[in-house]
Formats: C-alpha cells, structure tokens, sequence
C-alpha cells in the first residue's frame, strides 16, 4: 500500500488529466474543422449520444451546445434502440462517443443513423474502431494513460472527450458569431443575463405609460399617478415630447404653497426638464436613482432625448436582481 501523501496522489492524478488533454492538440487535423461544419450548417438539431461515462460526458456537451445557440439534445443508446430514436429527424446531426469504439449499444444506433442519412460526428479514443469507420468526421480523443491507478475506471479519457467537446462547442460559437447578448437570452436567470439586460427588458411601455397634458387638471393627473401605480405621471408638451414630470413629492409640495387641485393644472405643479435615461443605460439607472432619491425615470428615444419610450421604476431593477 502506498504511503505518500494523499495531495501528491492527487497532483498526479490531475497530470495525467491535464496531459491527456494537452495530447489532443496534436491530434487537430481537418476532421476537427469538418465536424465544425457538419454542425453549423446543421438545419436540424444536433443529437449526442453515449453510453456509461461517455453517456454523461454526452449530456453535457449536449447542454453546452444548447446554451451557446446550437440545439442538441442527448439520446441514450439504451433506449433509442427501444424506440426512443424516433425522435430523430432527417435534418438532424450527431455525436457519438465511445472510447472503445466498440459500444454495442451505440453501435445498433449507427444504421438508423445512416439510414436517415444523418452527418456522423465521432469521438472515441481509437480512430481504426467500427464507430470511427462509419464517421463522418473522427474526433481522436485517445489519452496515453488513465488517471485511475488500475487503468479501469474512465478519468482522463472521459475529461479528454470533455475538453473536445467544449472545444467544439466554443469554435462554432465564434463560427455563428453567437453574441453575449444572444447568451443572456437563453440564460435569463443568470447572473450573466441579469447584467445584460437594457432598460428596454425592464420598463414600462404602451398602456402602462402614465402620461397627462401641461393643461390637465392636478386632480386628474393624481388619477393617472394611482391608476398607472409607478408613483409618477409625464407631462406631454402637446406634441408627444416630455415636458416635466410629476410625483407624490411634487403634488405634496403644491399643496403646500396653497396650490387647489381643482383648478391647478399638470404644467403648474410639474418638475421641468426631469431626470431620464436611454434604453440601453441600465447600469447608470440604479446609481441615478440613488444620486437624485427618485424612484421612476422616464425613458427616452436615443435620438431624441425629449420623446418618451416607457417608464422604469426602482421595483423593476430589484425585481431582476440588478443592483
């Protein structure tokens, strides 16, 4: 039994990880770049099978693909032999994993591949295998050693797949030129999603606008703070510009120098020239907010500071999670 140090045990395990997966850059040749292309120019969606470990690795390059704009989903072999492979279309392509090459079960899925005449993208660590021979494009993820002492249990085979896998993934995300913004569209409850979201996801727009005229009896505009419930109304100059604003705060302080909400009018008791913001600024709206303690900005045209788009409130930034 050996004595060394548990963390020198595992050092050695990581190396041989790392090393299998450095191996695979020798391996790159035109296969890698026509798997890149069977995937891009795939109409359908990309289906990853594997059984065992690979199978797990499979899912996962699966969800990867998935989440940087590709649609995949995995099969397991098991059951697409049971029927599960109808769910396969003809304008689909697939990934196959088998570090043997060999895997009966995902070998019986090979002639239904076939058949549908689907692209056949493999990746297993030996490129002479039955799985290979019937390729379209052989991904040679083969690591000289694994990380299990006893050579048994799949480690740095399993990584190695892993790795090209994230490869594949992240060369046809450039290839795409799938944007981050495209990212935080399909991960909306992430944090990277929340930090891009514009002012434009967020505010309110159409209906929920609360807006009134500069002659608009104060009476009236309080109906239109409590009706829209964002503790504001704009004032519109008459022709579709934002001419002032009026809150809670301002109805209070015209009421105190006397002001009677009968016969006051919006453009009496309104603030000119409000605080507002583009719909892209959504970092600089919290901070206005706090510098200013208000809680809505009106929402403006890029182009055309003065024409309102819609209304954020402070609630719709916490809502998000922004802040």
């Amino acid at each position: 039994m050996t004595t060394r140090d548990p963390a020198d045990r595992a050092a050695r395990i990581l190396t041989v990880e790392a090393e299998g997966i450095l191996g695979l850059r020798t391996k790159l040749d035109g296969n890698f770049a026509r798997a890149v292309e069977i995937l891009r120019s795939t109409q359908g969606k990309v289906v990853v099978t594997g059984m065992g470990k690979s199978g797990i690795i499979g899912r996962k390059i699966a969800a990867t693909l998935a989440s940087t704009g590709t649609p995949a989903f995995f099969l397991h072999p098991a059951e697409g032999i049971h029927g599960d492979v109808g769910i396969v279309h003809r304008s689909d392509a697939t990934i196959v994993l088998s570090n043997s090459g060999e895997t009966e079960e995902v070998l019986r899925l090979l002639p239904v591949f076939k058949r549908l005449g689907l692209p056949l993208i493999a990746l297993t660590g030996v490129p002479t295998s039955t799985l290979a021979r019937h390729a379209d494009a052989v991904l040679d993820v083969g690591v000289p050693e694994e990380a299990c002492p006893l050579g048994l249990a799949p480690t740095a085979s399993t990584t190695a797949a892993l790795a090209m896998g994230d490869a594949l993934a992240v060369v046809l995300l450039e290839e795409k030129g799938f944007s981050e913004e495209a990212f935080a569209l399909l991960h909306p409850g992430g944090s990277l999603g929340r930090k891009l979201l514009t002012v434009a996801d967020l505010m309110h727009t159409g209906d929920e606008v609360p807006l009134v005229s500069r002659g608009t009896l104060l009476k009236d505009a309080l109906f239109t703070i409590s009706a829209k419930r964002l503790g504001v109304t704009g004032v519109d100059d008459g022709e579709g510009r934002l001419a002032g604003v009026i809150t809670d705060g301002d109805v209070r302080r015209a009421m105190a120098r006397g002001a009677d909400i009968f016969t006051a009018t919006a453009g009496d008791v309104m603030t000119s020239n409000p605080k507002r913001i583009a719909p892209t600024e959504l970092a600089a709206a919290l901070r206005k907010m706090e510098e200013h303690a208000i809680t809505s900005l009106f929402v403006c045209h890029p182009a055309d500071p003065q024409r309102p788009l819609g209304v954020l409130h402070i609630h719709d930034l916490l809502k998000a999670g922004v802040g």
